[in-house]
């Protein structure tokens, strides 16, 4: 299997974030939340599968959400560039000790052949090129309702170690936009490949696990919209947290919980990260900025609540305890700052670091 070019050391070309398969307990519910209550639009669908996406996506899908007994992070989709990549990135992964499967093209639907591994962090991720192209629905404005997604953006993920996160996907070719650190810790990382904030986050924490899907919205106003909608149908218990402006990334935002509990963030106002020397934008971990540059509280499930994610086989992968200091701690008292000046080995990415 695999590309049949020459095929020469190094890292695939990631493009970037394309899509995540979830598992969902009822996919009529599910339709109902992502559909119609937020505005995805149907590519795809059978009694136990959706195949959505954002409006200005030009490929089949931005999400997969398929019927099961418990919710969980299927797993995460990067394109990337040529075909040789996927060959490349299968070897790349089996170099580094992860195990790795071909899966046929056809086997999720609009998706060419691709690789699946499962990385040093422990979560899967896919690898692929080719793809089927969906309809134009860019400028099918009376198409849109809900909070208007227009694209998937970037995954967060919560994983035991930032700094392994960090230096993985450093190894990957990508670029470093921000960072919660003090002299000691990596708190927080914002990573990137297409030539915004993030197409990847990493936040520190019992992992692996699932934090949000992070969606782009064009307009401040869709943020809104879809925080009046929920209300005006008695489901405000669905947003989580916001709306708000993130000190990091500079996003005006809104989370949300599907009827699985998976988290959803509607977003919008990042900023361009493509300059060769685009450097790090560094958050002290005592800024109360970082989270929300409003100085708003953030609620303790945001913290502490997050998806199982499974393994090639299905298989719920074991999360192991966080290795370094918390950034924060969430308890009976509410929000404490974690301990400073004590952590994991290293120093946090110097400003300038790509």
């Amino acid at each position: 299997m695999g590309s049949t070019g020459t095929v020469a050391g190094g890292p695939p070309d990631i493009v970037r974030t394309a899509y995540a398969s979830l598992r969902v307990t009822d996919i009529a519910q599910a339709r109902w939340f992502w559909v119609d209550l937020l505005g995805f639009h149907v590519s795809d669908e059978d009694a136990s599968t959706l195949y959505l996406r954002g409006s200005d996506e030009l490929i089949h899908h931005n999400v997969v959400l398929r019927a099961a007994g418990a919710p969980a992070l299927e797993y995460l989709s990067y394109r990337v560039r040529t075909p040789d990549d996927v060959a490349r990135g299968a070897e790349w992964f089996a170099a580094r000790g992860c195990r790795t499967r071909w899966i046929p093209a056809g086997a999720t639907e609009g998706v060419g052949e691709s690789v699946r591994a499962e990385d040093p962090l422990g979560f899967t991720v896919e690898l692929f090129c080719d793809a089927a192209h969906a309809e134009r629905l860019i400028q099918r404005f009376e198409l849109r309702r809900g909070a208007e997604p227009a694209r998937i953006d970037h995954f967060n993920v919560v994983v035991p170690d930032v700094r392994l996160a960090f230096e993985h996907y450093r190894s990957l070719g990508f670029g470093c936009s921000e960072t919660i650190e003090d002299d000691s810790t990596l708190y927080a990382a914002w990573m990137f490949r297409k030539q915004t904030v993030h197409d990847v986050a990493f936040t520190g924490g019992a992992g692996p696990r699932l934090h949000h899907l992070g969606f782009f919205t064009p307009e401040s106003h869709s943020v809104l919209r879809i925080c009046d909608v929920l209300g005006s149908l008695h489901v405000e218990h669905h947003r989580e947290r916001g709306p708000g402006r993130h000190g990091v990334s500079n996003a005006f935002y809104v989370y949300l919980r599907d009827p699985d509990g998976h988290r959803v963030e509607i977003y919008t106002s990042d900023y361009y990260t493509g300059d060769p020397d685009h450097e790090t934008l560094r958050w002290r971990v005592d800024d109360p900025r970082r989270r929300d540059f409003y100085g708003n509280e953030v609620v303790p499930s945001w913290y502490t609540e997050a998806m199982p994610v499974l393994d090639l086989d299905g298989t719920v992968c074991p999360v192991r305890e966080i290795l370094q200091v918390s950034e924060v701690k969430v308890g009976a008292d509410g929000f404490a700052a974690g301990p400073a000046g004590a952590g994991s080995s290293g120093s946090g990415p110097a400003a300038g670091t790509r």
